[in-house]
């Protein structure tokens, strides 16, 4: 009887590791086809953002949540428009993130006291967490990668041009770039021989 208890939590212990290198391609394959297709993506993305932003509504309409709810997610709507204005280019310290992240907090700080308080079935909760709170930040998030493969088009530098300016840069950073360091320093390179 013990010996099936512990070959049971092995088998769980394999299957999440076969479930994180699932996710991990999946999110490899996404970034490349952000990367490659950035306007369709944002295409995508901008009408993820509308289609919650009515979801919203019709919560408050027909479901009854609190205002503040309803307020908080539908300007964290706004402030992800607001990104998408300069799409593929994300800066992680403009005021547009940082208020999108700061509404996303307070959005899942909002769902956990409701929730606590007004009992929903969990595939409620978790449709209420993955539609509303996730879906778009989530794209936004696999989209930075794009923002590495984006010639310039503006210099950020007053005194240098924009060619000088794109070759000075020296890291990039974003999901793609990421997995491309993982990729190079877990997997060993294979040479071919020539004969």
């Amino acid at each position: 009887m013990w010996f099936l208890a512990y070959i049971s939590y092995l088998a769980i212990i394999v299957q999440l590791v076969f479930v994180t290198i699932a996710i991990a391609a999946g999110l490899y394959y996404l970034a490349e086809l952000v990367e490659e297709y950035s306007t369709i993506a944002k295409k995508c993305i901008w009408w993820a953002n509308t289609v919650i932003t009515v979801l919203y509504v019709c919560l408050w309409l027909f479901e009854g949540f609190p205002t503040y709810m309803i307020v908080c997610g539908v300007l964290a709507q706004v402030a992800h428009f607001c990104i998408l204005r300069h799409f593929p280019c994300v800066s992680l310290t403009s005021p547009e993130f940082i208020s999108a992240v700061i509404l996303l907090l307070l959005n899942h700080y909002f769902a956990f006291t409701y929730f606590a308080v007004v009992h929903y079935v969990f595939s409620e909760v978790m449709a209420y967490f993955v539609l509303w709170l996730w879906l778009v930040p989530f794209a936004l998030f696999v989209s930075l990668s794009a923002n590495d493969s984006v010639l310039p088009t503006i210099s950020e530098q007053k005194d240098s041009d924009v060619v000088s300016n794109y070759f000075s840069k020296k890291r990039k950073y974003g999901l793609l770039t990421f997995f491309n360091y993982a990729k190079e320093s877990l997997l060993p390179m294979r040479t071919k021989k020539i004969f």
